[in-house]
């Protein structure tokens, strides 16, 4: 293989799996661990009365994370209020952030349907995300640089070669009989991806995606309420730095060992917080039957959690009641300090402040 040079097109990049040694002591150790908290995670999931049920709230803050890595930044607020409210959205980080939802939910939806991860869909994925037809980089020119404008990286060129290594990427990833642990597999997916680089534009949002779509490819998570990304913000730098090392020095062991964290600590986070609002959410059940028992039902508990923010029509829809009953009960969870009404345009949205702070933290 000719040497590595930043600044030519890498139509060398090796195909996958590496011939390099990735199962070492120290990854098949942090292995374990990794799966450990996953499990952990999967497990409370599907305990729950209803495992689906967090899972918009989850992926929504994927999506603003996802979205931060690429400097694209919204608010939690602007985020849920644009996704519960019927108006158009006109802030374009938050547009960008709830494509980014709706493509990993496109994601979700095709593996159910063909359990399998191809070009095709990475295809289908970025189209959403961005919106428009783009596919398979066709035209030459494409570097990646640092803040300095320093050129870091030249993916490989051509279609014909990148549509080549995607094939072998897609073969690696579905094939279920080469022997390798699922989430060693899954980091050398990602780095395989994002040295494709196959899109002009939204790679790392697609390439992140993918690992949500994966661990739930390999039984790993059932549910993929998960956020990943934000794990990756906080590590911004050694990301982009273990990332390089493969690509320059083939140095699997450290950047395989950075994903495995990102895995056991983001399941561990997620951990907690399912728990927090597991707790938050029966503490508030006891209270509103109490306070208002009249107005409690699991159902309008449910609704109440399901994002930090809801409105009259979500109440209507879940027959919670008539209109006019609906109106009442949300006055009087207002009233009562369970929620607090805000203006959304035209629209009277009920936020559910005990949520959106449980969200907002570590």
């Amino acid at each position: 293989m000719s040497k590595f040079d930043r600044k030519t097109p890498y139509n060398d990049l090796p195909p996958v799996p590496p011939k390099a040694n990735i199962e070492t002591t120290s990854v098949l150790r942090k292995t374990i661990s990794a799966g450990r908290s996953l499990a952990q995670l999967n497990g409370a999931i599907q305990t729950l009365p209803n495992p689906t049920l967090f899972v918009d709230t989850i992926h929504l803050q994927e999506a603003k994370a996802s979205s931060e890595v690429e400097n694209i930044v919204t608010t939690n607020d602007e985020l849920y209020k644009s996704l519960v409210a019927g108006k158009k959205v006109e802030n374009s980080a938050t547009k960008e952030v709830l494509n980014y939802k709706d493509a990993l939910w496109l994601g979700l939806e095709t593996l159910k349907r063909k359990p399998f991860i191809t070009t095709n869909l990475c295809i289908q994925i970025v189209q959403c995300i961005r919106q428009n037809g783009a596919s398979i980089r066709a035209t030459p020119g494409t570097t990646l640089r640092n803040p300095q404008g320093e050129v870091i990286y030249t993916p490989p060129s051509g279609e014909s070669v990148i549509r080549e290594k995607l094939a072998n990427m897609e073969k690696f990833i579905n094939d279920d009989g080469d022997g390798i642990d699922p989430l060693i597999k899954m980091a050398i997916m990602h780095y395989q991806f994002e040295a494709i680089h196959p899109f002009s534009d939204g790679n790392g949002r697609t390439g992140r995606i993918l690992l949500l779509l994966y661990l739930k490819l390999s039984a790993l998570l059932d549910v993929p309420a998960i956020y990943l990304s934000q794990y990756i913000i906080e590590h911004k730098a050694a990301y982009y730095q273990r990332l390089r090392g493969v690509t320059e020095n083939e140095a699997w062991e450290a950047y395989i060992l950075y994903m495995l964290d990102m895995i056991e600590e983001t399941a561990s986070r997620g951990l907690k917080r399912l728990n927090k609002i597991v707790q938050t959410m029966e503490e508030t059940a006891n209270e509103i039957k109490k306070k208002l028992p009249r107005v409690y039902s699991k159902d309008l508990l449910e609704i109440l959690f399901r994002l930090p923010y809801s409105k009259r029509q979500h109440l209507i829809d879940e027959n919670i009641g008539n209109p006019k009953t609906v109106g009442n009960y949300l006055m009087e969870l207002e009233e009562n300090g369970f929620l607090k009404s805000v203006k959304a345009g035209k629209e009277k949205l009920y936020l559910n402040q005990r949520l959106l702070e449980i969200l907002e933290g570590n």
